[in-house]
């Protein structure tokens, strides 16, 4: 039986206590993986007369939680504490603290949510705070455009990186760099004016004003900017009436040396229909690309990102979806949300078998990652043939046929070489691969039998590798 709080002791325990007798119930109502994944994380932090404070490690697992397992948890904090308990969430992220209420005797519970003290402004700034340095994974793809928004961030307008121009495909970090340095500034220099908006809420804007006779507001709102911020500038292609202003304002803010920092999908010299002007005062300053991340840091992101969700998962895995995943960072995320929610509603184990339908699902550059040991085992379930006989030194027919077919598979679908093949084929050399690939390949030619078998390994083998 547990002995769980009660009225007249719950003042003098810890919170550690307390919480290890809210897990007891909590573990008896939910699968293993389910517990592990989203309650173990859960740090208790302190117990003040009858709210206990926990700790979580993201405002996504908080959100996951309260949709999913609000009503378990207040049942529990209620039979734990009794009917005055109350339950705070405290998120701690990127050096900010939210405290999230939950009073347990509510059938349906609102949240109270203390927003983080932000600096004093007359305007909001847009600026998302979950978007820092701190959590911005560096790696060869963004080196120059990080070190360019480091030094601005500590001296806005005082670098030549003015205008900065950042600029590259779908997904790669553009924004969350960009508002990185605003956000830095902020925190250094509260009193700045800084504000983040795209290209297209900024011809909304101009619009309303033209609409609302309010266009000289609009214009003198932004040329009191201490940084201005724009996103997907090619978003102003064929605004002419648009571009003409934000040139206006583009000057009077770079003469006044306030800090201008843009970005896009093309370098200036590409954005065909923006006004010649505007391209060359976006060269004046540092024109910095962002390339799709290099295998290290897509498995650094991804390790980043499953420890801000509270996951545990393997190395293998991984490097499996940083492998398939390669050019775009919110598919590494995505994944990852997806994985964990597959994971944790179906009371699934996060294997290989799992991520590999989900990296199928969401990537949309998924390569396949086909192994010499992969086609092994194809190969040999499809003749019948144990894998230590595709290795022996025997000269049966079958056996030699099959090896000869998986040399040839090795060599079409790997970028293994000539001599990891023959290694892995029971030591053979690079002189047997080749017999054996020139020998396939010459009898397809006129063995119909033996051309559909091999296409249809290697599908088989594409299938359930992909």
């Amino acid at each position: 039986m547990n002995e769980f709080v009660t009225p007249e002791n719950k003042i003098l325990l810890e919170p550690t206590t307390v919480w290890r007798d809210c897990l007891r119930t909590i573990k008896e109502n939910v699968t293993l993986m389910t517990y592990n994944t989203w309650f173990l994380p859960i740090k208790p932090v302190e117990l003040n007369s009858s709210t206990l404070k926990v700790q979580l490690p993201s405002q996504f697992f908080w959100e996951w939680i309260d949709e999913h397992y609000n009503t378990l948890i207040n049942k529990t904090i209620h039979e734990v504490l009794g009917h005055d308990a109350k339950l705070a969430y405290v998120i701690s992220e990127e050096k900010e603290v939210e405290e999230i209420i939950v009073h347990p005797s509510q059938a349906a519970v609102v949240p109270e949510v203390v927003e983080p003290q932000k600096p004093k402004q007359d305007f909001e700034s847009f600026l998302n705070p979950r978007y820092t340095f701190d959590n911005f994974i560096k790696g060869e793809g963004n080196q120059l455009a990080r070190a360019a928004a480091g030094a601005i961030s500590d001296n806005p307008g005082g670098t030549s990186f003015n205008p900065l121009f950042v600029y590259g495909g779908v997904g790669l970090g553009k924004t969350h760099l960009i508002q990185a340095i605003g956000n830095k500034i902020l925190q250094n220099l509260p009193e700045k004016r800084v504000i983040y908006l795209s290209a297209d809420m900024f011809t909304v804007e101009f619009v309303e004003s033209i609409q609302n006779n309010t266009l000289n507001d609009f214009s003198n709102f932004y040329r009191k900017m201490d940084v201005l911020i724009i996103d997907d500038i090619q978003s102003l292609i064929g605004k002419e009436k648009t571009q003409d202003l934000f040139f206006q304002i583009f000057n009077t803010l770079h003469q006044s040396r306030k800090q201008i920092i843009l970005s896009s999908d093309k370098p200036p010299k590409d954005l065909k229909g923006l006004d010649d002007r505007l391209i060359s005062r976006f060269q004046w300053g540092l024109t910095a690309d962002i390339q799709p991340p290099d295998l290290e840091t897509r498995i650094a992101i991804l390790k980043r990102k499953s420890e801000d969700y509270g996951m545990s998962i393997s190395s293998e895995i991984l490097e499996y979806i940083a492998n398939n995943i390669t050019s775009n960072i919110r598919e590494l995320e995505g994944c990852l949300i997806k994985l964990l929610a597959n994971a944790s509603l179906n009371s699934k184990e996060i294997n290989l078998e799992l991520t590999k339908n989900i990296v199928k699902e969401i990537a949309t550059d998924v390569k396949i990652n086909i192994t010499i040991e992969d086609i092994t085992k194809c190969v040999c379930d499809y003749f019948k043939i144990d894998e230590n006989k595709i290795r022996d030194k025997t000269r049966r027919k079958e056996v030699v046929n099959a090896r000869q077919i998986a040399m040839y598979l090795a060599k079409e679908l790997t970028k293994s070489s000539l001599k990891t093949i023959g290694l892995h084929f029971g030591g053979r050399d690079h002189s047997t691969v080749i017999h054996a690939y020139n020998s396939i390949e010459t009898s397809m030619q006129t063995d119909l039998q033996l051309k559909d078998t091999v296409n249809l390994l290697r599908n088989n083998i594409e299938i359930n590798c992909s």
